[in-house]
């Protein structure tokens, strides 16, 4: 009879539990609210201006001994640097197919790279010639890997002694040389001497 009554509360127990525990919960406090960081105003900072450059004017003749002889093909222009003055600027004419460096004899291209004047001609085809040391040995040698010849006689001259003087040979008119007008050529004769470093960019 006490075994009949004690599973009767025990299941008395039970269906209370199932009926009415779950839902008998502790309060969970709510957390606490925080005040959202808002971000400085951003305040613009002034960039500082560049430095206004002046390049120096080309100078309207060379009148001291050529230090260096800078030839720029696509832009058709020779800047001389000379010891004391300004540089001085020519337009030039090159090889009747400038573009590229020369590889052989016949080509039509002016040479690229560091250079020396290595002769002077007042007796040239042309009017005054200054020559250069192509081929290098790194020339000859590139030539010969290919089995063709280097090539030579570059100079940097004027116009062809048979025009009429002060007629210009319009546009790339050389075998590969540098053409400038005869009172240029006569300037940088004057004052170049052998030795002269000549470099040549494409």
């Amino acid at each position: 009879m006490k075994l009949i009554a004690l599973l009767c509360l025990l299941a008395a127990g039970w269906i209370a539990w199932t009926s009415w525990g779950p839902a008998l919960r502790l309060p969970v406090p709510a957390a606490p609210s925080l005040p959202v960081p808002v971000p400085p105003r951003s305040v613009p900072v002034p960039l500082p201006r560049p430095p206004h450059l002046t390049l120096p004017r080309p100078a309207a003749r060379i009148t001291s001994d050529v230090q260096r002889i800078l030839i720029e093909k696509g832009a058709r222009r020779m800047t001389v640097f000379q010891a004391e003055g300004n540089p001085r600027v020519m337009q030039i004419a090159l090889g009747k197919t400038p573009r590229g460096d020369k590889i052989r004899q016949g080509d039509g291209k002016t040479p690229e790279g560091l250079f020396r004047i290595d002769r002077r001609n007042a007796q040239s085809r042309f009017h005054l010639s200054l020559g250069l040391d192509y081929p290098r040995p790194q020339d000859r040698k590139r030539a010969a890997a290919q089995g063709v010849d280097p090539g030579g006689d570059i100079m940097i001259h004027g116009q062809p002694n048979q025009v009429a003087e002060g007629y210009k040979v319009k546009g790339d008119w050389t075998d590969g040389c540098i053409a400038l007008t005869n009172p240029e050529i006569a300037e940088l004769f004057a004052h170049a001497r052998i030795g002269t470093e000549v470099e040549i960019r494409p």
